[in-house]
């Protein structure tokens, strides 16, 4: 993989601002032509790179009223089948191994704080290689770009 210049940081930068728009756009922010802007974006999808576009979802608006960080404390060697089973659920809308005084660190949403603890207490921690989880509530969701 090549080292990323300063045209490939400006259209990553252009399409985290807004995965939708058009090549032609990104192109003309970047000051470089469309079809060199399409180049850069597949070399940067193919390398993988960009990882894929998405939309950015306001979780109040989407009936999702509570949120909590849960970190964990895991066996080490069932870690890739915790991590299957974790990222089946959909209220966990990330998950990331760490290192320090826990493991892994969980964002999970739910409808209300009924679902929050149903989904923690009664799937997360009943989970083979799940020790300890600590749970810390979300009051405001904020997205520095």
């Amino acid at each position: 993989m090549s080292e990323l210049d300063e045209i490939d940081r400006g259209i990553i930068a252009e399409l985290r601002q807004d995965a939708r728009a058009s090549v032609s756009a990104i192109a003309e922010r970047v000051h470089i032509s469309r079809a060199h802007a399409y180049s850069r974006i597949a070399r940067l999808t193919e390398q993988k790179v960009i990882t894929g576009f998405t939309a950015v979802i306001d979780p109040l608006k989407a009936g999702l009223g509570s949120s909590a960080y849960v970190s964990m404390k895991v066996r080490q060697h069932d870690w890739r089948e915790l991590k299957a089973l974790l990222g089946a659920l959909p209220e966990v809308q990330h998950i990331a191994l760490l290192g320090g005084n826990f493991d892994v660190m969980l964002l999970v949403r739910a409808r209300d704080n009924v679902d929050l603890q149903r989904v923690i207490f009664d799937q997360i921690q009943s989970m083979p290689g799940v020790l300890d989880t600590q749970t810390y509530l979300i009051f405001e969701d904020f997205y520095p770009r």
